[in-house]
C-alpha cells in the first residue's frame, strides 16, 4: 500500500530538512532531549550505589517517571498558551536545580522521603522538548505532505536518544563516578535548553482566543476524543518500553549472562528505528489511522510470543520484531494529532501522548518486576502483552473517534491529511513562521 520515495518530488528525509529554519530548532532540540533517556537510568545508579538497593533506586526512579507524565500535559498547555520560550526558560533552571538537590541529597545518605521529596520537582519540570519539536514542525508544515515524514524523523530521534543516552548515563556512572550521570544530564538540560528556547523565530506562533478572530475559545487537547484514545494507546507502547527493559535484564541473568541485556535491547530498540527511517522514506497511500491500527495489531500479535521464548537468539528476533511494529503506531498517532486537535493545543497534545508512554513505562516496571520477582522472566514477558492487548482493545472499538475533525467548510479534515489525496504529490513550500 506504499511506494518508495525515489524522486525529489515525493515527501523524504532531504526535503524535510531543506525546510527553512529546520536546523536551527533540530540541532540545540537534540542536544536539549538527550537527557530525558539520561535520567531513569542516572537516578538507580546513584541511588543503588548510595543506599545498596536496586528498590530504592527503582521507586526513585519510578516518582520521577510518574511526576513527568502529570505534569508534562500542563506544561505543553502552558506553551500553547505563553509560548515555548516562555515555559523553557523557567523550566529548565528549576529542573537543572531540582536535580543538582537530588544529587547532592544521594551523595549525603539523605533519608528516602528526601530522595522522593526531590524527583518529583525533578521529573514535573523535564523540559517537553520533543514534543515543542514536532509542534514546530506541525507550525511549518501546516496541511503538508511533509508531516508524516516529520513525525517519522521525530520517532527516529527520539529511538537514537534512547539508544545514546542510557549508554552515554550508564559510562560516566560507571566510570567516572555515580553521580556524573545526573551533573551531566543536569548540564545538558539546562544549555541545551536555553539555546532552543533562543530559536523565537520557529517558535509557534502563541493563538489567543478572541472576539470576532474565527479562532473560537481555547480547548485543552484532552478535551478532545481522539486525543483520549491516542493516550490510551501511547499507555499500551508504554508497557513495551517498561516490560521489556525489566524482563531483558532478568533474561540475561538466568542464563547467567548479563552482558548481553545491552544487546539484546539493542536490537530491540534498532527495531524501531529501522521502521522508523522506513516510515519516513515512504510515501504513503493508506491514511494514519489505518497504520495505526495495522500497526497496532503487529505489535500486540509480537508481543504476545514473547512470554514463551527460551533462548537469545530468538528473543533477539522477537525483539527485533517488537520494535518494527512500535513506530508505525508511534508515528501514525503523531501524525493523527495534526487533522484531530487544533494549532493552540498541540503542544499539549503531544506533550500528553510523550506522557502516556512515560506513564505506561514506569507501571510497565513495577508489574514486570513484581512479576519477575516471583514467576520469572517468562511471567515478566506478560506485561507488554497485557498492555498492548488492552490498548488495541479500546483503540479498534473507539476508532472511530480518531476521524480528521471538521475543516472551516464541515467538510472532514479539509486540509488536513484525509483531504490530500493518496499520491502525496500536493506539497506547498512550507511557509515561514516568526
Amino acid at each position: 500500500m506504499a511506494s518508495t520515495v525515489t524522486d525529489g518530488s515525493r515527501p523524504g528525509y532531504g526535503q524535510l530538512l531543506r525546510t527553512p529554519g529546520a536546523w536551527t530548532f533540530l540541532l540545540p532540540g537534540f542536544a536539549a532531549r538527550q537527557p530525558f533517556a539520561m535520567l531513569t537510568i542516572s537516578i538507580v545508579l546513584l541511588v543503588q550505589h548510595t543506599t545498596g538497593s536496586y528498590g530504592k533506586a527503582g521507586a526513585v526512579a519510578a516518582a520521577t517517571g510518574v511526576s513527568m507524565a502529570l505534569f508534562a500535559p500542563q506544561s505543553g498547555k502552558l506553551a500553547d498558551r505563553y509560548g515555548q520560550r516562555a515555559v523553557l526558560l523557567p523550566g529548565v533552571v528549576v529542573h537543572a536545580a531540582s536535580v543538582s538537590a537530588l544529587t547532592a541529597l544521594a551523595l549525603a545518605d539523605a533519608p528516602l522521603w528526601a530522595l522522593f521529596a526531590a524527583a518529583v520537582p525533578a521529573g514535573a519540570s523535564v523540559p517537553q522538548v520533543g514534543p515543542m519539536v514536532r509542534a514546530r514542525w506541525a507550525a511549518r508544515l501546516d496541511g503538508s505532505p511533509l508531516m508524516p515524514t516529520a513525525a517519522a524523523f521525530e520517532s527516529v530521534t527520539d529511538e537514537f536518544t534512547f539508544v545514546v543516552g542510557p549508554v552515554l548515563a550508564t559510562a560516566l556512572c560507571t566510570g567516572v563516578h555515580p553521580a556524573a550521570g545526573l551533573v551531566a544530564e543536569a548540564g545538558l538540560t539546562l544549555v541545551g535548553g536555553l539555546l532552543f528556547a533562543a530559536q523565537k523565530r520557529t517558535q509557534p506562533p502563541v493563538l489567543r482566543a478572541t472576539a470576532g478572530s474565527g479562532t473560537g475559545p481555547r480547548v485543552s487537547a484532552l478535551s478532545i476524543p481522539g486525543v483520549r484514545v491516542l493516550v490510551v494507546a501511547f499507555l499500551g507502547i508504554g508497557s513495551v518500553f517498561g516490560g521489556m527493559q525489566v524482563s531483558i535484564t532478568a533474561f540475561s541473568e538466568q542464563i547467567g549472562d548479563p552482558g548481553v541485556n545491552g544487546v539484546l535491547y539493542g536490537v530491540f530498540a534498532a527495531g524501531n528505528m529501522l521502521a522508523g527511517i522506513a516510515c519516513g522514506a515512504i510515501a504513503w497511500k493508506t491514511g494514519p489511522l489505518r497504520r495505526v491500527v495495522l500497526g497496532y495489531t503487529g505489535l500486540t500479535l509480537a508481543a504476545s510470543t514473547l512470554w514463551a521464548v527460551d533462548s537469545v537468539v530468538l528473543l533477539a528476533a522477537v525483539g527485533l520484531l517488537v520494535g518494527l511494529c512500535i513506530a508505525p503506531a508511534l508515528i501514525g498517532g503523531y501524525t493523527l494529532v495534526e487533522s484531530l486537535v487544533p494549532a493552540s493545543a498541540r503542544t499539549e497534545a503531544f506533550t500528553w501522548l510523550t506522557g502516556a508512554v512515560a506513564l505506561g513505562q514506569a507501571l510497565a516496571v513495577t508489574a514486570a518486576g513484581q512479576l519477575t520477582d516471583a514467576h520469572g522472566p517468562a511471567a515478566g514477558f506478560t506485561v507488554p502483552l497485557i498492555g498492548t492487548a488492552l490498548a488495541l482493545a479500546v483503540l479498534v472499538a473507539l476508532r472511530s473517534r480518531l476521524a480528521p475533525r471538521p475543516g472551516p467548510d464541515g467538510t472532514p479534515g479539509t486540509g488536513r491529511i484525509a483531504a490530500r489525496g493518496t499520491s502525496g504529490m500536493d506539497h506547498r513550500s512550507p511557509a515561514t513562521v516568526d
